[in-house]
């Protein structure tokens, strides 16, 4: 089994842990990605949106799993076949909600290439964009360095 453990700085990592958290409280309840269905009966679209919203909630706990007692003992991460595509996934689902209701003012060329001045934002806006950050590098490494058949292709 293919395996990448990154080493990651403790003091960097965990106030953007909290960010995570406090979004992971409202990917219970919403989707990241909201579906509209409104050509689907009633039934069917509840029982689709909560099949989408259980799976999602799967994820981000996968990612939030990365985090546990071991990661404040050692720094060490490690991601495998067995959490790859949940974590990308959680990753994934995490940035939308963090460009939908914490950084609505910042454009989407200058997230993606992260060019943006920090000492120009606010401390919760500052650690909104870092945690964006983390999440894309998060999904890079898994994508680089892990085999294409273990993410799904």
């Amino acid at each position: 089994m293919k395996r990448v453990e990154v080493k990651l700085s403790l003091p960097v990592v965990a106030p953007l842990l909290d960010v995570i958290r406090e979004l992971s409280v409202e990917l219970e309840k919403n989707l990241a990605a909201p579906q509209a269905l409104h050509d689907l009966d009633q039934e069917f679209r509840g029982a689709w949106i909560g099949e989408l919203l259980e799976g999602q909630k799967e994820d981000v706990r996968a990612m939030l799993a990365l985090f546990g007692g071991d990661f404040f003992t050692d720094g060490v991460v490690a991601f495998d076949e067995d959490n790859a595509e949940p974590i990308v996934r959680a990753c994934t689902a995490i940035r939308l909600q963090l460009r939908a209701r914490r950084l609505k003012g910042i454009g989407d060329e200058s997230l993606e290439t992260g060019e943006i001045e920090m000492e120009g934002l606010e401390d919760p806006v500052r650690k909104a964009f870092m945690c964006y950050l983390f999440l894309a590098t998060v999904q890079e490494l898994i994508i680089q360095h892990l085999d294409s058949s273990i993410i799904g292709s």
